[in-house]
């Protein structure tokens, strides 16, 4: 017995240290995650029920939700100005040093690399310990990593904007600016029993080629310089609305509002990627990313009943298992239609993939505060649950403080 009481004290002395944690706590969360699969196996995104008939909720508006701007008017679609000379047929960009990525650390590992390309020295973790110090968070939102940027590297410009297509990141790269995109990315290994095996992915883009009809990408886990066809960009691309950041030199400013064009407006930007969402559930209906992605681009623009029905469609097509591990649209939408089962219902399965997701704690407490008969001290536990998943988590303060109650 003495001699098992020395392993263990041992063996949490050993783990304590950084090195040795680093290297065991991937292992240990891994373990933990397989386990809670097997005990609450994985299964499909819940499909919607009938659509409540209930009020808009009359409650102040959480600051997690997009201020909507006034009613958007529609125009014709919008496209990046043309470029003033032809496009080169390759570019290939100088391509920074390359970094492995930590655990759920894609993302500050594809910015460090944006960043170096300008000069930066940093890694990746200067950028985690700030937007996500806590290593287990499993997801890095764009906002975060642009917050980074015009905090701590002030002396470059940030921008990001969705809707993109292929020719636009050509344009960039032909004017010598890299260009981050998130996509879609497929595990080798399964996590889970019956694990579909997709998560997202942030890559760093620094060439093309028409003749191979490929771009070249700084990819984090795979290693630097990997090819991606235009074909496959684009699918993986897509199920992020086709988000991309843009790092520039504050001279450079002028290229980038040409490349551009109405697409430097934000609101603009936004009305374009809508009518390119609606325009591929008219062209192939069964594509529930289609259908997320006009449900996410009505959520912006406050238009909530018919972005609800968009994600009910998207739903009722089938998404993948980690799908709101990243993206939270119909997390707005639900709640501010009040159908609140639904809010419950799809935090319940987030929360089951992903038990330490501040923005699913976050909903799940709004939606325990706005049912029928309120749960205010569940609600409560919710928000400082959050708290303890991302300690700065503002919309979690504001929750608490909304309420009156400590964080």
């Amino acid at each position: 017995m003495l001699l098992a009481g020395g392993l263990l004290i041992l063996a949490f002395v050993l783990y304590s240290l950084p090195p040795v944690k680093q290297r065991l706590s991937w292992r240990i969360d891994f373990l933990q995650t397989y386990l809670r699969g097997v005990i609450n196996p994985a299964r499909p995104i819940p499909t919607p029920v009938a659509e409540a008939k209930l009020p808009e909720p009359q409650v102040s508006t959480p600051t997690a939700s997009p201020a909507p701007p006034p009613s958007p008017t529609p125009g014709p679609t919008l496209t990046p100005s043309p470029s003033p000379t032809p496009l080169p047929e390759a570019v290939s960009l100088p391509a920074p040093a390359w970094e492995k990525q930590d655990i759920n650390n894609c993302g500050p590992a594809a910015l460090a690399m944006h960043l170096r390309y300008f000069g930066w020295e940093g890694d990746q973790f200067a950028i985690s310990d700030l937007i996500k110090p806590i290593r287990e968070d499993r997801n890095v939102n764009v906002e975060e990593l642009v917050y980074y940027v015009r905090t701590r590297a002030g002396w470059l410009n940030a921008e990001f904007r969705v809707g993109g297509d292929l020719e636009l990141l050509k344009k960039f790269l032909a004017a010598g600016i890299p260009v981050m995109i998130e996509e879609s990315f497929v595990f080798e290994e399964p996590f889970w029993p019956n694990d579909d095996l997709w998560a997202a992915h942030y890559m760093l883009l620094t060439g093309y080629d028409d003749a191979s009809q490929t771009f070249t990408g700084q990819d984090s886990f795979y290693g630097p310089d990997q090819v991606i066809s235009y074909e496959k960009l684009d699918e993986n691309w897509q199920i992020f609305n086709r988000v991309y950041i843009l790092l520039y030199l504050p001279p450079q400013e002028e290229t980038v509002r040409a490349i551009l064009g109405p697409h430097w407006d934000i609101d603009a930007n936004r009305q374009h990627a809508l009518e390119v969402a609606r325009a591929e559930t008219e062209a192939d209906p069964q594509d529930a990313f289609a259908w997320f992605n006009l449900g996410s681009n009505l959520v912006y623009f406050g238009q909530y009943s018919e972005a609800a029905r968009a994600y009910d469609q998207a739903r009722t097509l089938g998404l993948p298992q980690r799908m709101l591990r990243y993206q939270f649209g119909p997390f707005f939408a639900y709640f501010h239609t009040g159908r609140i089962d639904e809010l419950i219902a799809l935090t319940e399965y987030a929360l089951e993939r992903t038990p330490n997701s501040e923005e699913a704690l976050l909903w799940r407490g709004w939606a325990y505060y706005r049912q029928s008969e309120p749960d205010l001290n569940e609600a409560i536990r919710l928000w400082r649950q959050a708290l303890e998943a991302r300690p700065d988590y503002e919309d979690a303060l504001y929750a608490l403080n909304f309420v009156g109650a400590t964080p």
